[in-house]
């Protein structure tokens, strides 16, 4: 019996030390979509970090914020992806985020010093069309139009913020009357991105909020150029999509491990023809052939992120006001 005890005992070490350690990444639903990222990052990293890695899908970008306050300390997630420079403030003030090891020379639109968030892909918001259609100029040429648009709610979708946050730093206090305007515009307010693109490719609207990168995956994976982006006068609006250490993590040093893998190649080089959008750190390679094409906006619209969360609520009131009447 004292041999069969000290066997057991034995396989149960031998078993504990072989099990394969877990990092879980919360992000939203298409960057784990078969079509999205996730399948090729996760395959790439477990092939250098010895792992299991598990991204768990959670709505869209701006429900991830929700779901780690809701889970609070008791989080399973190690690693958050998805949330952008309109919620880091707010997500850095829950306190469940730890400070970053990564140091990288980023190929952003404006200089990056955020400690705790580590950028991976960029882009910015466009109303997106078919090529034939006569788009309008600005906001107010497309509230004065009977175009129809279908946008993503600011509660739940990162795009959605996105759209509060360009008309607000786009107009100010002129906001409020340029959402009178497009209210009789917009056919419906779609939870998620996926959700409103599809709407828009099924005909069902002339234009969907989305990117200026959009015709690319229109153009590279389907060889159809019938798609583009409106070129706004006003400028677009900066997306700066980033991902951040859970501090309570079981697993700190796999965590920081995947955190440095973001801004290498073989995680770069896979944004561009799978996120459909421009990488953080442009692979060696350069960007794919057909990126050439897309507009380039003759100005960046940003709001500082420790500013973001103010802007975002006096824009979501006016924003909420305006589709009511």
């Amino acid at each position: 019996m004292k041999y069969l005890a000290f066997a057991t005992g034995l396989f149960a070490a031998t078993t504990a030390v072989a099990e394969t350690p877990v990092l879980t990444i919360y992000t939203y639903d298409s960057f784990v979509s078969d079509w999205g990222p996730g399948p090729a990052v996760e395959k790439a990293f477990e092939e250098v970090c010895a792992c299991d890695l598990q991204f768990v899908g959670a709505g869209d970008g701006a429900s991830l914020l929700g779901r780690l306050k809701l889970e609070g300390a008791r989080t399973k997630a190690d690693v958050v992806l998805g949330l952008d420079t309109n919620l880091t403030a707010a997500a850095a003030e829950t306190g469940l985020f730890a400070q970053s090891p990564v140091s990288a020379e980023y190929d952003l639109p404006v200089a990056w010093d955020d400690p705790v968030f580590v950028p991976y892909d960029w882009g910015y918001f466009a109303f997106v069309q078919n090529a034939d259609l006569n788009g309008p100029a600005d906001f107010k040429a497309l509230a004065d139009s009977d175009l129809k648009i279908v946008i993503q709610d600011p509660r739940s979708s990162t795009p959605g913020l996105g759209l509060l946050m360009w008309v607000k730093a786009a107009y100010g206090d002129e906001a409020p009357a340029i959402w009178e305007g497009l209210s009789d515009n917009i056919v419906t307010v779609t939870k998620g991105w996926s959700e409103a693109y599809g709407l828009f490719m099924a005909g069902e609207a002339d234009m969907v909020l989305s990117y200026t990168t959009s015709p690319a995956y229109h153009l590279i994976a389907e060889e159809d150029s019938s798609k583009v982006a409106a070129h706004f006068a006003e400028g677009h609006y900066l997306q700066i999509e980033v991902a951040g250490k859970i501090a309570g993590t079981d697993q700190p040093d796999l965590a920081d491990q995947f955190l440095q893998f973001m801004v290498t190649d073989a995680f770069q080089s896979v944004i561009p023809t799978t996120n459909w959008m421009y990488p953080a750190v442009t692979p060696a390679e350069g960007l794919p052939k057909g990126f050439e094409t897309l507009i380039q906006p003759e100005k960046a619209l940003i709001v500082p992120a420790d500013q973001a969360g103010a802007v975002r609520d006096a824009a979501l009131a006016e924003w909420l006001e305006a589709l009511s009447k």
